[in-house]
C-alpha cells in the first residue's frame, strides 16, 4: 500500500481509463475522489474503491473549483491529481469550426490547467505531490482530422515540460501518460458510429485504428493505470518532465 492513505483526485473518473486509474490507486492504498458527470457511473467507481465522488463539468470553472473544494473538505489537500477528463471531435481542419476549437482546448488544455493550479501551491507548500495528465499518442505525433484535439495534448505536454522544471527541485513531479487507441466505450461507440455510417465491419475499423501498434490491438485501460500508479509512487521521485507513451511499441 505505497500510497498509504493519500488523497487522489481523477477527474473524468467514472468510467474508462479514469475509472481503471481510480480503482489502481485504490489498490496501492490512495484514498481516491473520482469527478465527473455521470452521477450514478461515478457512484458505481467510488462504491468500488471505497472513495468519494464529487460532481462537476471540468470546462465550468466555478463548478470545478467547488468540486475540488468539496473533495478536499472530505478527504484531505488532494496530493495526487491526475488530469484525465478528455475528448476529441473528428472533423477536418477546414470544417472545424471556432467552436469546435474552444470545446476541445476548454476539455482537453484548459480544465488541466485550473485543477493544476487550484492543487499545486498546496503540493508545494507540503513539498510533496504527483501531478499525472493523461495525453495522448495525439500529442506526441498528430493524428488527421483530430486537429484541435492533437494541438491541446501537445500543449498539455509542453505544459508538463514546462511545471516540471519549475518544480525540479521540490518533492513535487508532474508527468504526462499518452495512451494510443485504448478498449474504452469511447472508443467503442466510435466504432460503432462509423460501422453505421459506412456499413464497414467493426473489426476492420478498430484493425485501421490499430495499424500504427506493432502489437495491433487496443490499449487496455489497466495498462494505463498501472503506469499512473507507478508514477504516483513516491519511489518514483525521480521520474519528472515524462510524456510516457503507452502505445504498444508506436513510434513517434
Amino acid at each position: 500500500m505505497v500510497l498509504d492513505g493519500r488523497h487522489a483526485l481523477v477527474t473524468g473518473g467514472s468510467r474508462g481509463i479514469g475509472a481503471a486509474i481510480a480503482e489502481a490507486l485504490a489498490a496501492s492504498g490512495a484514498r481516491v475522489t473520482v469527478l465527473g458527470r455521470d452521477r450514478a457511473a461515478l457512484a458505481a467507481v467510488a462504491d468500488r474503491t471505497g472513495g468519494l465522488m464529487v460532481v462537476a463539468d471540468v470546462t465550468d470553472a466555478a463548478a470545478l473549483d467547488a468540486a475540488i473544494a468539496e473533495a478536499e473538505a472530505g478527504a484531505g489537500p488532494v496530493e495526487i491529481l491526475v488530469n484525465n477528463a478528455g475528448a476529441a471531435e473528428t472533423a477536418k481542419f477546414a470544417a472545424s469550426d471556432d467552436g469546435l476549437w474552444e470545446r476541445m482546448i476548454a476539455l482537453n488544455l484548459t480544465s488541466v490547467v485550473r485543477a493544476t493550479r487550484r492543487v499545486l501551491p498546496g503540493m508545494l507548500e507540503r513539498d510533496w505531490g504527483r501531478v499525472i495528465s493523461v495525453a495522448s499518442t495525439a500529442g506526441l505525433k498528430g493524428y488527421a482530422y483530430v486537429g484541435a484535439y492533437s494541438a491541446a495534448k501537445h500543449a498539455v505536454i509542453g505544459l508538463t515540460r514546462s511545471l516540471a522544471l519549475e518544480t525540479a527541485r521540490t518533492g513535487v513531479t508532474v508527468n504526462a501518460v499518452c495512451p494510443g487507441y485504448t478498449d474504452t466505450a469511447l472508443v467503442r461507440d466510435s466504432v460503432a458510429r462509423l460501422t453505421a455510417r459506412t456499413g464497414r465491419e467493426p473489426d476492420a475499423l478498430i484493425a485501421e485504428m490499430v495499424a500504427g501498434n506493432p502489437q495491433r490491438r487496443l490499449i487496455e485501460p489497466a495498462e494505463v493505470a498501472r503506469v499512473v500508479a507507478w508514477l504516483a509512487d513516491p519511489a518514483s521521485g525521480s521520474m519528472t518532465g515524462q510524456a510516457i507513451a503507452v502505445a504498444g511499441g508506436e513510434i513517434m
